[in-house]
């Protein structure tokens, strides 16, 4: 059992090179769903200097212009000048998109396959985690990172800190006594900058920007800080490192506190169980802690391509005695709906909502669009519970 340790995550900022990937490969299917709820798509992306490629498989009626999506995205993003590492007005777009494969379609098209039900679209296993450490029941350290990756794209674009660029990092390091979060212990920032800014005004601004987002008391005078620490950060994005759609899943999940299951997310649609179900473990693990039933859950759930019920269902209650891992897994086998079709209309997967995903994390925010962070199934635990406790 952890007991007194050092726990470490990381984040990264909307203009990281494997970020700005996401970003455009779920703009493409968030494209596709506005226009064909029941589009196919696995959309990869690769970004390198002055040049992105999108590949992989779609099948949708909609209409879809790759390229416009690619620049647009790139845009906002803020890669304006080849300076910056990209500039969204030159920039050269390579598309090779294909269609769903029809062995991959007979497993996640209902009627057509073995399994006459929607199967998965994979086989896979997949994680959701909660802990009480957090009012959004995330992990302390990677809460903080997301935290300091979105005060640095704040303070870019609303140009408190005028001199940053799109490209950045965040990593941060939180001491634990008695397993429960105590202290900053070390930060560290990485953010792209103008040329011929001072060190010493980038640390001053960047630690002043920490102590003003991260949560108050953690930080304290012998908080570690490491700003830039190679000294320059000048040739950033695409430029500096070649970004890949999928490569940020820890960034994307539990900052390394909870299990991954290994598949990403972005560019996916629903019917891929690497994103629906990781989403519906979150859900279940979520309301379980937030029911006050354990302090810390992980949910594992497993698929077999084409097949329609999950494998295995697994919980972990990192030792509670309140109530069993074997009772909540009955509760859950019982009570959730668990095949890849009703995890997408339960969840209302079939919309539009994925673009605002790719960055700051999957779970921990609360949106309208975010229904696997809804917590409407807490009493629903709560009263299970009553009932086999006799309470």
């Amino acid at each position: 059992m952890r007991n007194d340790f050092i726990f470490t995550s990381e984040s990264v900022t909307k203009g990281h090179p494997d970020k700005l990937c996401d970003q455009i490969s779920d703009r493409i299917l968030d494209a596709c769903l506005a226009g064909d709820v029941d589009s196919k798509v696995a959309c990869e992306v690769m970004a390198t200097k002055n040049l992105i490629i999108v590949a992989g498989e779609i099948t949708t009626k909609a209409f879809i212009n790759p390229e416009s999506i690619v620049r647009s995205t790139v845009k906002d993003i803020g890669y304006d000048d080849i300076a910056k590492g990209l500039d969204y007005k030159s920039l050269s777009v390579i598309s090779t998109l294909n269609n769903q494969s029809p062995d991959i379609a007979q497993g996640v098209v209902a009627g057509i396959g073995l399994n006459k039900g929607q199967g998965a679209g994979d086989q896979g296993l997949m994680f959701g985690y909660a802990t009480d450490e957090t009012d959004s029941f995330m992990p302390m350290p990677i809460y903080c990172a997301h935290m300091l990756s979105k005060a640095l794209d704040d303070a870019r674009k609303e140009k408190k800190i005028p001199y940053l660029r799109p490209d950045g990092k965040t990593q941060v390091s939180i001491e634990y006594k008695n397993n429960q979060p105590k202290r900053v212990h070390t930060v560290v920032m990485s953010a792209q900058h103008e040329e011929g800014v001072a060190y010493s005004v980038i640390k001053k601004d960047l630690i002043e920007l920490a102590h003003q987002t991260l949560p108050k008391g953690l930080l304290d005078d012998n908080t570690i800080f490491h700003i830039n620490p190679t000294g320059k950060f000048t040739i950033g994005g695409p430029a500096g490192d070649c970004g890949l759609t999928g490569r940020k899943i820890a960034v994307d999940t539990y900052g390394g506190m909870g299990r991954h299951g290994g598949g990403s997310f972005s560019g996916k649609d629903p019917s891929k169980v690497d994103r629906s179900a990781t989403y519906m473990a979150r859900y279940i693990a979520k309301n379980i802690v937030a029911s006050g039933l354990v302090k810390e859950c992980e949910v594992q759930l497993s698929f077999a391509i084409g097949y329609d019920k999950p494998i295995s269902i697994n919980v972990n209650t990192f030792g509670n005695n309140s109530i069993s891992s074997s009772t909540l897994k009955d509760i859950i086998s019982d009570r959730f709906p668990l095949t890849p079709m009703g995890i997408i209309n339960d969840l209302k997967l079939k919309r539009p909502i994925y673009q605002k995903t790719s960055c700051y994390g999957h779970f921990g925010r609360q949106s309208s669009d975010f229904t696997w962070e809804n917590l409407d199934k807490v009493k629903f635990f709560t009263r299970e519970a009553a009932q086999i406790f006799g309470s």
